[in-house]
């Protein structure tokens, strides 16, 4: 049988979910660890248990140095395994609620317009792994999305 992989890397916890061919959760992980530490790991440690040929991760926005790391993973399995990679937006996983940028700067999806707005309170950050992969809208491109500019 093949599964999926839903990948949340843009906040902590690290989020991973297996989905089955039908593509309902079979299994969740979460790691306070840093992506850099713990994302490759997981991802081999699930490589034994399941055979999944397909991943998707959240390409933004959010912390940039995750997404990088797990795009360039993503990448390299891809080239060296054959397993392929796709990407959806991190609003789809959290209600659409606004996503921390830095300081009191958070992410706000307008329409199809992600822009950033400065908010006076913390907002919270949830993300959740679905229970089903029905309605995850996969992006045109897997690259990450950047939307600010480098500092």
């Amino acid at each position: 049988m093949s599964y999926s992989i839903l990948i949340i890397s843009i906040s902590s916890p690290l989020k991973v979910g297996v989905y089955d061919r039908g593509g309902n959760l079979v299994e969740s992980i979460e790691s306070g660890e840093k992506t850099s530490d713990s994302l490759l790991r997981i991802l081999m440690e699930l490589k034994e248990r399941y055979c999944y040929r397909d991943v998707i991760y959240t390409s933004g926005p959010g912390s940039y140095m995750s997404i990088k790391i797990t795009y360039i993973t993503l990448a390299t399995m891809e080239i060296v395994d054959g397993i392929k990679f796709s990407a959806c937006d991190a609003f789809a996983l959290n209600g659409n609620k606004p996503i921390k940028a830095m300081g009191k700067i958070y992410f706000i999806k307008e329409k199809e317009n992600i822009i950033t707005e400065k908010f006076n309170e913390a907002v919270e950050q949830r993300f959740q792994l679905p229970d089903s992969l029905e309605g995850i809208e996969i992006l045109e491109s897997s690259e990450p999305i950047y939307v600010l500019p480098a500092v």
